[in-house]
């Protein structure tokens, strides 16, 4: 995707003109290292579980800092930016973001490692895969398979990682293999694997194994196209075809999977996702899909028309993966996935302190459903979750009007989740209703719906100090088409909304997940509260759940 060094981002990276001049305010306080923070554990060597704790925390860590996620994976110092799709080991999940060690003086990505066992709690593993050790550039995004039949010739269950590197701005792609369950790699003697055939863009590997046809396939981000490709080993790549689309800017971290179309294994599915930009549309960066067929050189989509897996501001270069514990006819039913929350229009202006780039979004559980008569992806939370609530407080059903909603449940921390279904019955005449989240007496962000148009909406407002710099794709409005479901009349019925908080983002899941909303925030300190209010007229607020949501340690 777009890199962390100005000389590697590409056209869409306008946040470079001020990254200069924010340098300084930006490297105060790195040097903090907050051990206990999720993916920041001290580092024990290979291990074969990492249960989560016996005892849940809702109190922020001791030297925890103003915007620090309670169960939000990030870095205790410095940069982070892509994921890498995690695969499984005897038990364990092994995964790798982009990480540099040098931010903010010196450029240059390397694959940080951590590992878990539920996908919410983080074991830190360390730097994998180092940057600039084989004079092809850094370590840059690819993805990291378990090649069980020895295709590639360094052992049955070698894990495989394919990625870009970058030198002189000449991206490649290399191969680097690990014999010890993906804790430590070696390079490939013959890098790169694949030469840069001339072009200005040409990043990104994501790598499937195409059982049906005995092949690894991957796709490669070329500019304005994916380009499909198969090997035998994993060394040899052969072109296939290529996947074009205008519109959608410098499409990057391309993804190919299947999944079972409402469950249904004879209905199932491929569905093709890039990054893109969608500002040709009204929205920010985000990651398109296509959903279609591959036949083992091409894939054709079902409808030109792309959809978008989240419609918020931050939710960018998502990696998805499946369970390999399932049985066969259970791992299309659902797949995991997780996003890099950040976007780099304003991605090295954020106003914290002791790390930067923003951080991961939760790993979420997505499946194809036909909602409104189309495949789509929809998203939940992934059930581990659960593990982090604590008890729950209601509200009972009332009105809900321009005046609020009476006393609603005050979360005891920046670390929540609420569960909140609004109707409008015949007897209502309001329109939209807005549910205002706050902190230190300032509302930081409102999650709106709009039952005359069926849209859900999340803004956000800057109202800490630095947060006013990151410009009008922070505070522009974003919204998803979602009707009531099931409504028997236009403008009526119910809807469902699931809202994560974690202190600097919010995470907003609509009618089960058909829609969803995802973006970073920067509260002032203070006591947190919720509200709601409708911007004229009556609602009814059906039902009410706040649960508070500890750190994952």
């Amino acid at each position: 995707m777009q890199r962390f060094s100005p000389r590697k981002l590409g056209p869409r990276a306008t946040w470079i003109a001020v990254a200069a001049a924010l340098t300084a305010v930006l490297a105060v306080a790195m040097a903090v290292g907050l051990a206990g923070w999720p993916g920041q554990q001290e580092r024990t060597g290979p291990a074969q579980s990492s249960p989560a704790p016996a005892q849940q925390s809702f109190s922020r860590p001791e030297g925890a800092s103003q915007f620090r996620p309670a169960y939000h994976l990030t870095p205790a110092k410095e940069w982070m930016n892509d994921p890498q799709r995690p695969f499984m080991l005897d038990g364990v999940w092994h995964y790798y973001y982009l990480y540099n060690a040098d931010h903010p003086e010196g450029n240059g990505t390397e694959w940080y490692h951590v590992t878990s066992t539920d996908l919410v709690h983080w074991k830190d593993e360390g730097v994998a895969i180092e940057k600039f050790k084989n004079g092809l550039g850094d370590i840059e995004t690819g993805s990291a398979v378990v090649d069980h039949d020895n295709t590639a010739g360094f052992g049955k269950g070698a894990v495989v990682a394919v990625m870009t590197q970058q030198d002189q701005g000449i991206q490649r792609q290399s191969l680097f293999y690990s014999t010890d369950k993906g804790y430590t790699f070696k390079a490939y003697d013959r890098n790169p694997v694949m030469d840069n055939p001339g072009k200005e863009h040409w990043r990104d590997p994501k790598i499937i194994r195409d059982e049906a046809r005995d092949q690894w396939v991957m796709a490669l981000a070329e500019g304005e196209k994916i380009g499909l490709y198969t090997s035998p080993d994993l060394k040899d790549w052969r072109y296939v075809s290529g996947f074009e689309r205008k519109g959608l800017g410098i499409l990057e971290c391309p993804d190919l999977f299947q999944l079972d179309l409402d469950g249904d294994p004879a209905k199932r599915t491929w569905v093709l996702a890039a990054s893109a930009n969608g500002s040709g549309e009204g929205r920010t960066t985000g990651v398109a899909y296509w959903t279609g067929t591959w036949d083992g050189t091409t894939f054709t989509p079902a409808d030109e028309k792309h959809q978008w897996l989240d419609a918020g501001s931050d939710f960018y270069a998502a990696v998805t993966w499946d369970d390999p514990r399932l049985p066969d006819n259970e791992r299309t039913a659902s797949r995991h996935a997780i996003g890099w929350m950040n976007n780099w229009t304003y991605a090295r202006q954020l106003p914290t302190t002791d790390w930067q780039g923003g951080a991961n979004s939760i790993v979420r559980d997505i499946r194809l459903k036909t909602v409104q008569g189309r495949p789509s992806l929809v998203s939940a939370p992934t059930g581990a979750m659960s593990a982090l609530e604590g008890t729950s407080k209601t509200a009972d059903n009332r009105p809900v009007t321009p005046g609020g909603a009476g006393d609603l449940p005050a979360p005891g921390s920046g670390a929540y989740r609420l569960d909140v279904t609004l109707e409008r019955t015949q007897a209502d005449d309001g329109a939209e209703a807005l549910l205002k989240l706050g902190s230190g007496a300032a509302d930081f962000a409102t999650v709106g719906y709009n039952f005359a148009d069926g849209t859900a909406s999340l803004s956000r407002a800057a109202v800490v100090p630095g947060a006013q710099a990151l410009g009008p794709v922070f505070t522009d409005r974003r919204t998803a088409q979602s009707p009531p479901p099931n409504s028997n009349a236009p403008g009526r019925g119910s809807v469902e909304l699931t809202v994560f908080v974690d202190y600097s983002s919010v995470e907003v899941f609509v009618n089960g997940g058909e829609q969803t909303l995802t973006s970073l925030v920067f509260p002032r300190e203070g006591q947190h509260t919720v509200s709601a209010a409708t911007t004229s007229g009556k609602v009814t607020l059906k039902s009410f759940k706040y649960t508070p949501l500890a750190t994952a340690r």
